[in-house]
């Protein structure tokens, strides 16, 4: 049988009165988290181990049908370790690395999205949306349980948003009745129709792609294919224009049909159809039990802002991309993870409240980058005139037996971590031929360490990192104190350390944000520059 997280509306945060509902005042908050999805968890699990206190409101009382996102990419696997749910989504996901590409009956080529050793996390776990929801939640009320503050109200909803300079105020509906309350900052994590969008005017732009998929999830215990991402162009089963084969937890596969725009959807979604495509696919030999399935549609969209005021938006309330890439819950965690870190500073008086305009060009960047590159997954996969798809079936014939083509066919780049060029909050790089992947604005690479992984020890706090260089024991300024990773060549079992962080230098010191994006590097440590570098990093230079 499959866990209840995944085949019902599984309840983990049922409705239960609250004070606030009692008060003679409308209660203030200081944050409100408006969508108990992934995105508005982790962004509230982030604050809450920041000891901040926040308040997560959802029309609903737990996770929903259907396996939805599955793909959870490296990063942020790497994000939800240090919010301490990272080991049960691996323990229970489908861990992979393998691609396989195929053009009617032949496989075109294959590729490894972690060639590389020295990493603690996989490059991609498949696990289904509620259990990587569950999993955040069950983080939530164990912090909650050690005295963080912070609340899942469920059967919450908000029905009208009004916005003032310094605070928000919103007014609920629960089973009980209506009450109000206020917050100085609310963080719409709402998803992709966004009412609270909505209610404040705020549209998208961007294009809607007039495709469909077919998603069926099955059950199949016996069955020959290995744990990799199977990609189709033009099938030769005829099942569809194109076909996507994932293996997920509970013995699981997603199939993922592309069956055109002009369809006729009540027709496509009775079980004698799906299971019709699903037999062309498989073989009549194959038995299996439907679990779930679905036709979308998608769009290419964002915001023009992210912030306004005191309201700030993420994930898919934020941005739509298609599903090809994996680029929609992996982005909204690193949404909530660039946001979280400023969001408590500014609470917290470090830094002021205009560091949150570095999250709205951050994280429009990351859209804007990933809406690029769904946008062309999309393109190859569904050409839009005859001469393009013949121009993308000739390159599927030619990478086939030349390398040169292989990076030219597209079933979908997947998802890594923007690096963010040109942030007002890096300094310049002063480490000379120093590696790219390590220059400010980019994501630290993890290593392995002596005694763990490189990225465990950074935590989620604003770090200087020294190789083969003394620093102080702490640096503090304009009331931000550093933690201090001091390693030596001896720390470097594998030389992965050397290679991804010293390049051709002796020594490096990095200065490394709350969201382990590099802020500022250079060959030796220099005081009075690495204070600049960190009022830079916090919004005051």
């Amino acid at each position: 049988m499959l866990d209840d997280r995944y085949t019902l509306a599984y309840k983990l945060y049922p409705y239960a009165r609250h004070a606030d509902q009692d008060a003679d005042a409308p209660v203030r908050h200081p944050v409100v988290v408006l969508g108990g999805g992934p995105i508005g968890i982790a962004t509230a699990v982030d604050l809450a181990q920041q000891n901040i206190p926040v308040v997560v409101l959802d029309d609903h009382e737990g996770v929903g049908m259907g396996s939805r996102a599955i793909c959870f990419a490296k990063r942020t696997l790497e994000i939800s370790d240090r919010y301490g749910a990272a080991k049960p989504m691996v323990d229970k996901g489908v861990v992979w690395n393998i691609g396989k590409v195929f053009h009617k009956d032949g496989q075109v080529f294959d590729f490894n999205l972690l060639p590389e050793e020295g990493h603690e996390f996989p490059a991609f776990i498949n696990l289904q949306q509620p259990y990587f929801e569950s999993f955040l939640i069950e983080r939530a009320y164990e912090l909650q349980k050690q005295g963080a503050p912070i609340q899942i109200r469920g059967k919450n909803r908000v029905d009208a948003v009004t916005v003032h300079d310094d605070h928000a105020t919103l007014e609920v509906m629960t089973p009980e009745g209506p009450y109000t309350l206020e917050t100085d900052w609310l963080i719409g994590c709402d998803g992709a129709s966004s009412p609270l969008r909505t209610m404040l005017g705020h549209e998208f732009t961007g294009q809607v792609f007039k495709d469909s998929f077919l998603i069926a999830d099955i059950k199949m215990i016996n069955t020959n294919f290995p744990t990799e991402r199977w990609f189709w162009f033009e099938p030769s089963h005829g099942s569809g224009a194109s076909t996507l084969l994932h293996k997920q937890p509970d013995d699981v596969w997603r199939v993922d049909f592309q069956i055109g725009w002009d369809i006729d959807r009540k027709e496509e979604m009775k079980e004698e159809n799906i299971r019709r495509r699903l037999d062309a696919f498989l073989g009549d030999d194959v038995e299996y039990e439907m679990v779930w399935s679905s036709i979308y549609t998608f769009q290419c969209k964002h915001m023009d802002s992210f912030r306004h005021g005191r309201v700030i938006f993420a994930g898919d309330a934020a941005h739509q991309v298609s599903p090809f890439g994996a680029r929609g819950a992996n982005s909204g965690m690193q949404d909530a993870d660039n946001l979280g870190w400023k969001l408590g500073m500014v609470i917290n008086g470090q830094a002021p409240e205009s560091l949150l305009d570095s999250y709205n060009s951050e994280r429009l960047q990351g859209a804007a980058e990933n809406i690029l590159n769904s946008t062309r997954s999309t393109d190859f996969i569904t050409p839009k005139s005859e001469m393009s798809h013949v121009l993308r079936n000739a390159v599927l014939e030619l990478s086939g037996h030349y390398e040169f083509a292989r990076p030219l066919v597209n079933s979908g780049r997947l998802s890594v971590p923007c690096v963010y060029d040109g942030s007002p909050l890096n300094s310049a790089d002063a480490l000379i031929d120093g590696p790219a992947r390590t220059r400010p604005g980019a994501p630290c690479p993890d290593a392995p360490l002596a005694d763990g992984f490189l990225l465990s020890k950074l935590g989620g706090q604003f770090t200087l990192l020294a190789i083969n260089c003394e620093v102080p024991e702490a640096l503090t300024e304009s009331g931000v104190t550093t933690t201090v990773l001091s390693l030596k060549s001896a720390d470097d079992k594998t030389g992965a350390l050397a290679e991804r962080y010293l390049g051709d230098a002796a020594s490096a010191v990095y200065l490394i944000r709350p969201d382990q994006h590099v802020a500022a590097r250079r060959e030796h440590y220099d005081e009075n520059l690495f204070r600049t570098a960190l009022k830079r990093a916090i919004g005051k230079e």
